[in-house]
């Protein structure tokens, strides 16, 4: 999570650029207002520091929830919640056991959603990283980027951008952008065994 706390600081910027196009151009500095909590809710001298992986996902979807607006902070928040619960309270988890509680997660953010594969949403990210991610987080990351970059053709049919009709076409979608810096932030801390 402090992963992908950095990356939402530094890509805060880009993010919100993408989000002009095509949303309300506050993608980015919500995301960042959202890790920014999670980071300080994770930090070495918070009172209730969770102590295992399913506990920080459902810490950290729980922050998500109250500080990030729009459809962003219900969703991520899901997201996190829902795969940590699925990890339930394991001292340490697979990458097999991780990447199907992911797939629970990504499942429920569907679900709330109402999107699929295709409508040009976090969803497009999400999904080919969980397909991936059973031969390895490297591989998931790399899933995730190449499946937000592809949402540069689609037509959006959910969330903000699906208003534009046509005019959504040929935009990078910012919620399968930040999707994929997550999963790029867990590749990263997979490697090191890091939150």
């Amino acid at each position: 999570m402090r992963e992908a706390a950095d990356d939402m600081d530094r890509e805060a910027d880009r993010l919100t650029e993408l989000d002009s196009a095509i949303g309300d151009a506050d993608h980015g500095t919500n995301m960042r207002r959202g890790f920014d909590a999670v980071r300080t809710a994770l930090a070495e001298d918070a009172p209730e520091r969770p102590e295992t992986p399913g506990a920080v996902l459902r810490l950290a979807g729980k922050k998500l929830v109250s500080t990030v607006g729009g459809a962003s902070g219900p969703l991520y928040g899901t997201l996190l919640r829902r795969t940590g619960k699925a990890l339930g309270d394991a001292p340490s988890v697979s990458v097999g056991e991780l990447a199907e509680a992911l797939r629970t997660g990504v499942d429920a953010v569907a679900q709330l959603g109402g999107a699929a594969p295709g409508d040009k949403t976090m969803l497009d990210a999400l999904l080919p990283a969980v397909e991936a991610m059973p031969k390895g987080l490297d591989g998931a990351s790399t899933a995730a980027a190449e499946g937000a970059e592809a949402t540069v053709p689609l037509l959006a049919r959910k969330g903000r951008a699906s208003y534009l009709g046509e005019r959504s076409v040929g935009h990078q979608d910012p919620g399968a952008t930040s999707a994929a810096l997550l999963v790029g932030a867990l590749a990263r801390a997979g490697e090191g065994g890091g939150e």
